[in-house]
């Protein structure tokens, strides 16, 4: 390297998914949870590890794949402990939209839903980023009726907010992001593992009760700057006194 060149930044890969509906219907989910697992490139094999430590805890093959509708609340406890060991080196984000605590908009879609709450996980994740020196690539889970055309439509369009609008430091997005399923990218297993873990904390199993302890068992593997979590970490939407008030433990995490 010549004297003076700035060396290349590392990779910072993050994978997305989501829990709940995206809808705001009377029968839809009360909460949508947008999560990411994220590790450098150099931190790949933690990620691996993590993957066959959830099997080796859940009573699973190696190599099979993982996804948490499929385990029974023992395994989903056993899952979220190994979620929260402190001997990888993959960190969590997530985003939790409380939709009864929103305004009601006729012409608020699915997708505006969809894309609202990515904005805000997008942002976190860039920060991530930037405290890392690190260039940010990002992978979303499939999710029916949502497309990369439209997925780059909209990264298109909050590129050119107007500033105070979008709080996403394109300066470490290089590119667009991509979208895949669990069966063939692995680490989607586990964006999928913490959204699902964090969106029972919020929303009631079909035995109508909610596991706020899946959420608390890794919540030291959750981002926090200066300490903050809810800022970061764990983005609530809104986050006001109704939605304090609501959700009072979140206090405590």
């Amino acid at each position: 390297m010549d004297a003076g060149q700035v060396p290349p930044r590392k990779k910072l890969r993050a994978y997305i998914d989501e829990s709940g509906q995206r809808s705001r219907s009377a029968a839809s989910s009360d909460h949508f949870v947008m999560s990411a697992a994220l590790f450098f490139d150099e931190q790949e094999a933690s990620a691996d590890k993590l993957l066959e430590d959830i099997r080796l805890a859940t009573g699973r093959l190696p190599g099979q794949h993982l996804h948490w509708k499929n385990f029974k609340p023992d395994a989903r406890l056993a899952a979220a402990n190994t979620l929260g060991d402190a001997d990888h080196n993959v960190g969590f984000l997530s985003v939790v939209v409380c939709k009864r605590h929103l305004q009601a908009d006729p012409n608020f879609t699915e997708d505006d839903a969809y894309l609202l709450t990515f904005r805000y996980l997008l942002e976190r994740l860039s920060w991530v980023a930037r405290m890392n020196s690190a260039d940010l690539d990002y992978t979303l889970a499939h999710i029916q009726r949502f497309s990369l055309a439209k997925l780059r439509a909209y990264e298109a369009r909050i590129a050119h907010l107007p500033p105070g609008m979008c709080s996403v430091d394109w300066s470490y997005v290089p590119k667009g992001g991509s979208i895949d399923q669990p069966k063939r990218l692995k680490y989607l297993q586990l964006a999928d593992f913490i959204a699902s873990a964090t969106g029972n904390a919020f929303e009631p199993d079909g035995q109508g009760t909610l596991h706020p302890e899946y959420l608390q068992a890794f919540v030291p593997r959750l981002w926090r700057h200066n300490g903050k979590l809810t800022t970061y970490g764990l983005k609530m939407h809104p986050w006001n006194g109704n939605t304090k008030a609501a959700y009072p433990w979140i206090a405590a995490l």
